[in-house]
């Protein structure tokens, strides 16, 4: 329950948090990265044939590898937001609450995003280790976080509208999933496919994409910040459009099983 006069999205994010870190269900898909992480720290740094130009190329995956699965971990949290709490009977109380709908979903999608924060601070220990000695640690960090941010301000959004009109939870993070496959789709296309002025523009258009080879401009090829700006147009304007579309989405909030 808010307290009189607190700001209700923060109210909302401290009961998000709670629910999310001390019931344990945040740590469920917290872990199961660190383990992810382990094992391509392992495989990469046992590997005595690295070179110069493999080290590079060795923490680009890294990163690529947490932005990714980070995006993915506050994807699967967002799309249970509404919709899980639909199905488990507690929405009810918080819409009851004298808070606004877009207060509900900034905190819900706040609280979202700490699933990224978790798996970055995860992320940073591997990325010094493995860059240790070649002096891109600094950036490769700092290049992490600014695309995994504008990823994950990109996926939250996506999957908190996903929950507020799916018409259960099971749903929501079906159809969350599945998005996220089709965005991550063009990643997985050989090189070969992606050549030629069209492949570059379907490249610069996904988010997921665009900002993938930007991060790799910067710790493999070590090109300055500003060489190569223009790619990270689509992550941020995705960013800045799908998160108004889930604050202009929360007015959608009911108890039914999807909004009509």
């Amino acid at each position: 329950m808010p307290r009189p006069g607190g700001p209700g999205w923060l109210v909302v994010l401290g009961q998000e948090l709670r629910d999310l870190w001390w019931t344990g269900r945040a740590l469920v898909l917290v872990l199961p990265f660190s383990v992810l992480l382990s094992v391509i720290a392992y495989l990469t740094a046992t590997n005595r044939a690295l070179n110069y130009l493999e080290q590079r190329e060795t923490v680009n995956l890294t990163l690529q590898v947490a932005v990714g699965v980070g995006a993915l971990l506050t994807l699967v949290a967002a799309a249970d937001a509404v919709s899980g709490e639909r199905e488990r009977g507690t929405l009810e109380g918080l819409l009851l609450t004298p808070v606004s709908r877009t207060a509900i979903v900034t905190g819900k999608l706040l609280a979202s995003l700490s699933l990224w924060l978790a798996a970055f601070a995860i992320t940073i220990p591997y990325v010094l280790f493995l860059g240790r000695g070649i002096g891109i640690t600094g950036n490769a960090i700092a290049t992490g976080f600014l695309v995994g941010t504008s990823l994950a301000l990109f996926l939250a959004p996506l999957g908190i509208l996903v929950s507020t009109f799916a018409r259960s939870n099971r749903v929501s993070l079906s159809v969350s999933l599945l998005l996220l496959l089709a965005i991550f789709a063009p990643t997985q296309l050989p090189a070969s496919a992606l050549r030629g002025q069209a492949s570059e523009l379907l490249l610069r258009i996904n988010p997921i994409t665009a900002g993938e080879h930007y991060v790799g401009t910067i710790v493999v090829d070590g090109h300055a910040w500003t060489d190569d700006l223009s790619w990270l147009v689509s992550p941020v304007l995705a960013a800045v459009v799908f998160a108004a579309a889930a604050l202009a989405g929360g007015r959608y909030l009911r108890l039914g099983d999807a909004p009509g």
